[in-house]
């Protein structure tokens, strides 16, 4: 009870904090980039350090994390390996579905870091329109962020891994750097509950380019999901629930 309580606190704060910190950026990042990436930078990390006091969860970056040009493919749980890839990447343009432009005060945010909105009920369309905003994008170095299986997936469900990926990964010939997580355990798609423990983001040893897009899909998706297992086992998380 006192878990629901605290966790229940923290997600009212968490809340209110989003609209205050876009509103006190707000000029800086009307005129500047860097003023949005830093909102965006400054609310990820309020809501990691709050979450590590209300309610006992401590976030660890794990790996390289990479800081040239390179796409990162990540396993997505919930909105806090989110902004635990956002904080830890220099400069993230995560691939996100369109409807995200539309949110209050995170879809003003995101369209003025220029992250990448697709359509994800126009499939071919979506990936073609995807990798030419991507090329437009590339004037800027930074590191993509796509979401494999392109939404977020419960720990121990299985949704297939989308083209999409493989699809970057040829065009735009670059290292693709795996990222495995266990955040959904502690931070679930859905709900207040808010458990305590360790939540982690891995960045994996990367894929180089040049593979044939079949093989690497394969490694990738075999990469990805045996490191978040173990992660996921290692926070205490059984398949039986």
């Amino acid at each position: 009870m006192l878990q629901w309580i605290r966790s229940i606190l923290y997600v009212v704060q968490a809340t209110i904090m989003m609209p205050v910190i876009g509103l006190l950026f707000a000029p800086w990042a009307m005129f500047s980039k860097v003023g949005a990436y830093a909102a965006c930078k400054s609310y990820a990390r309020w809501c990691m350090w709050t979450a590590r006091w209300m309610i006992g969860l401590r976030c660890e970056v794990r790996g390289t994390v990479p800081t040239g040009e390179v796409l990162v493919a990540a396993k997505h749980q919930s909105f806090l390996d989110i902004m635990m890839i956002f904080e830890a990447l220099p400069r993230a343009k995560f691939i996100m579905k369109r409807e995200i432009l539309w949110t209050p005060v995170i879809g003003q945010y995101t369209k003025r870091m220029e992250m990448i909105a697709v359509d994800r009920g126009k499939r071919g369309k979506a990936i073609t329109k995807m990798i030419e905003d991507v090329d437009a994008g590339r004037r800027e170095p930074g590191q993509i962020v796509i979401y494999s299986q392109g939404t977020r997936v419960a720990p121990g469900a299985y949704i297939p891994y989308k083209v999409g990926t493989g699809v970057l990964y040829e065009q735009l010939g670059q290292p693709c750097v795996p990222v495995a997580t266990n955040a959904g355990y502690f931070w679930p798609r859905r709900g207040l509950y808010r458990r305590p423990g360790v939540a982690v983001v891995e960045f994996l040893p990367p894929i180089l380019p040049g593979l044939d897009r079949p093989a690497m899909m394969k490694q990738l998706e075999q990469t990805v999901e045996a490191a978040s297992d173990a992660l996921l086992y290692e926070a205490g998380w059984r398949k039986n629930g």
